[in-house]
């Protein structure tokens, strides 16, 4: 066999170091962080302890802080706006009067136009509620198997012979009811209240809202900065597709469901279609309660099966043109809320603080979701997850 047939022998592999370096670096850094976290919390701990009490202070405050938190909604809204006229050449202050002046103008304007027709609906609501009972009661029940006891009836006699047999009982609770009305008159005062400070407090905050942001950017810590300021930009993408996105969705389903029950022949079309856009925003909630809540007030007027196909068409194109175009163009897919998260959230913020926990539940909900991504992009990089590999961890890709 000639030489030139022969292999030459491999060359031995140069260790990379000591066994076992890798995890003992990554032990130490790991081990220099706590310490430094340590020191950090040692060196400021009365600005965390100011901070847990700001917190506290604002569970402690939570009934008051609904007109605020409306108002930091409307001037969030409103400031894309103001800064558009700004570029134009006016003045901030002349800027948030004109965007104030639509704004009202056009819910002045939507008020005007729909009450008298909801005012009319819930009428015509309340008049069909005796031909509803008695449908349940002659038709719905018995065709499920349940009879009522003998003597009982759903209709107005028999609601009326029920009172006047239990006289007595339905004074006592008229005396409540009458009770229940007078403790709740300040709760009512306190309501109108704050329904005319909304519009005050919007109109300060919107035109020193570019102020109040950058002094907030100046309490950050230069060091910190620039990734503070990324996770607001993404913050404010997400919360700009969440609550702008997301009221226009609404509004779309509510007059998509309105105007296609109308067409169907609904009597109560504009209540329902209102209500199942208003409630959308819960995934899934405003279509299967709405096309139950139609689908039985069509089945009641109509006593028919047919019409019920009509419910059924309008809610499912609904439902398409929410998923397949309203979200998707408006929404987009920045959020990244799963629809367990979204209910848990609202859920969750409703049990902590009340109403206002409901308001305030979506876009904490959604300015956590960006920080765990970022937290879960620095944990795949920390030395604690790839500290025992070996070898560095590639790059998480991008959420």
């Amino acid at each position: 066999m000639s030489e030139s047939n022969v292999e030459p022998a491999a060359e031995p592999a140069t260790p990379a170091g000591p066994a076992g370096s890798e995890p003992v670096a990554a032990e130490a850094e790991g081990q220099a962080m706590a310490t430094e976290a340590a020191g950090l919390l040692r060196q400021n701990w009365g600005w965390f302890a100011a901070g847990a009490g700001m917190l506290v202070l604002l569970y402690l405050l939570g009934p008051i802080l609904a007109p605020f938190l409306v108002s930091a909604g409307l001037a969030y809204l409103g400031d894309p706006l103001v800064d558009r006229l700004e570029r134009l050449g006016l003045s901030r202050t002349l800027g948030v009067c004109i965007v104030f002046v639509v704004f009202f103008g056009v819910v002045s304007t939507a008020l005007i136009l729909m009450v008298p027709m909801l005012e009319e609906q819930v009428v015509t609501f309340a008049q069909n509620i005796p031909d509803w009972l008695k449908w349940v009661q002659d038709v719905g029940l018995p065709k499920i198997g349940v009879h009522l006891p003998a003597g009982v009836r759903l209709d107005a006699v028999g609601l009326r012979n029920a009172i006047t047999h239990n006289l007595t009982q339905a004074g006592d609770i008229a005396t409540t009811v009458l009770d229940r009305i007078k403790d709740s008159t300040p709760a009512l005062l306190g309501f109108i209240a704050n329904l005319l400070l909304i519009p005050v407090v919007s109109f300060y905050l919107l035109r020193d809202w570019d102020r109040l942001v950058a002094r907030i950017d100046q309490l950050i810590p230069p060091r910190l900065r620039p990734h503070a300021e990324g996770l607001a930009r993404e913050t404010d993408g997400v919360l700009s597709a969440l609550i702008r996105g997301q009221l226009l969705v609404m509004a779309a389903l509510a007059a998509i469901y309105s105007i296609g029950l109308t067409i169907a022949g609904l009597k109560v079309a504009l209540l329902i279609g209102i209500c199942a856009g208003m409630v959308s925003f819960i995934p899934y909630l405003g279509f299967v309660g709405g096309l139950l809540a139609a689908s039985i007030a069509m089945l009641v007027q109509t006593q028919e099966v047919g019409p019920l196909l009509w419910v059924a068409m309008v809610f499912g194109v609904g439902q398409v043109m929410e998923s397949g175009v309203l979200t998707p163009m408006l929404v987009g897919d920045r959020i990244g809320l799963h629809p367990v998260a979204v209910i848990f959230s609202i859920l969750a913020g409703g049990q902590l603080f009340g109403f206002v926990g409901v308001l305030v539940a979506l876009p904490v909900a959604a300015v956590i979701a960006v920080l765990l991504r970022h937290a879960r992009q620095h944990w795949l990089r920390s030395p604690l997850y790839v500290g025992g590999a070996g070898a560095p961890m590639p790059p998480p890709p991008a959420p």
